[in-house]
């Protein structure tokens, strides 16, 4: 049973009393939206007034979504089998596809270590993937935004007695000690941390950070028949017996023994790490403001038609996924051949009753 948030994280500004009027509907800004308008204005542009996405998804993207997709069913259920289900089915082809082979080795592995790391847990599951809506906030007036609504899903909430908990899911390649210092600078467990004790009257007061590594092992081909003999003319050659050499063949590792490897790889050392950060609300006031000031940076840009590129963004964390429609100058040709078309913010529950934002 959910407990109600006992008191208002900023009091001093009254809400003012719902409009009761049929207004048109506001649009929604994600932590995915802001977060691309900081990275560069011309990748706000393109995904979030124009509506283009890659009709490829970037590789780090839909790894991710199979990751929380398992997690979520992990600590909903604790069955091994269910979520090994959702990692085959969302590789249905890696019988024929390489890259979706290897990615269904590694959530295997990831999933089969982190059940034997987590066998349970110190905390109760109280909701899991749950969305949540509320007001963007002038913090100077507590009047709410004419044009925002903050969205967002949050991974999970925890329970710790009388203590609530955001969970937060991420997968990471490599987790430095840079990585562990910022958590507490994080602008979306921040935001969220906000919001779901604002809308969703769940009381955080900490947040787990639950990090996951990815492996970067590769499974062995082994050797063709013509690779083989080379090797072994070469050995011959530099051997001073002269006699055949008795080399053998290397195979193809097997899907087994792939399996084993990894599992080495997730035993030998930590791969998971979980970072427990005590809620700073100071922190938060400031989230507030500049969340404020990221509505009218947006409006503003908007109103004069202006975004600006920040080229130190194109190779940030791999290339940009709208580099080649930059780099054209829009070319329509470019748009026809590598983007779609489909609304922001497919990952939450669409408003039926709402007109389109747009």
């Amino acid at each position: 049973m959910k407990q109600p948030t006992q008191r208002p994280l900023f009091p001093g500004h009254e809400t003012p009393a719902a409009d009761t009027r049929r207004l048109p509907p506001l649009e929604a800004l994600t932590y995915s939206a802001m977060s691309a308008f900081q990275t560069c204005h011309r990748k706000y542009r393109h995904r979030y007034v124009d509506w283009l996405t890659p009709v490829e998804k970037s590789h780090a993207l839909r790894f991710g979504t199979v990751t929380h997709q398992w997690l979520e069913v992990w600590h909903g259920t604790g069955a091994l089998d269910v979520a090994q289900a959702i990692i085959d089915s969302a590789y249905v082809n890696r019988s024929s596809d390489p890259s979706e082979k290897r990615d269904w080795h590694y959530q295997t592995a990831m999933l089969k270590a982190y059940a034997a790391r987590y066998p349970s847990e110190d905390f109760q599951v109280v909701a899991l993937e749950r969305e949540f809506e509320g007001p963007l906030v002038n913090p100077a007036t507590g009047c709410p935004s004419r044009s925002f609504v903050i969205r967002g899903k949050v991974d999970g909430v925890v329970r710790r007695g009388d203590t609530y908990l955001l969970l937060e899911n991420k997968t990471a390649a490599s987790v430095s000690g840079d990585y562990i210092e910022r958590l507490c600078m994080d602008l979306q467990i921040l935001l969220y941390s906000h919001y779901v004790r604002e809308c969703l009257e769940y009381p955080i007061s900490s947040i787990i950070y639950n990090v996951l590594m990815k492996p970067r092992l590769v499974q062995a081909e082994g050797e063709t028949e013509q690779e083989y003999e080379a090797r072994k003319a070469e050995l011959e050659a530099k051997s001073k017996t002269g006699k055949p050499s008795t080399a053998k063949r290397k195979l193809p590792e097997t899907d087994d023994e792939f399996q084993a490897r990894l599992a080495d790889w997730f035993a030998s050392e930590p791969r998971f790490t979980r970072v427990e950060l005590v809620l700073d609300f100071d922190a938060i006031a400031n989230v507030r403001q500049m969340l404020w000031d990221l509505g009218k940076e947006i409006l503003e840009a908007r109103r004069l038609g202006r975004w600006h590129q920040n080229p130190r963004s194109c190779f940030g964390f791999g290339r940009c996924s709208y580099f080649e429609l930059c780099a054209s100058k829009d070319n329509p040709l470019v748009v026809e051949n590598l983007f779609t078309k489909r609304a922001p913010n497919e990952e939450l529950r669409p408003d039926e009753e709402s007109e389109p934002a747009f």
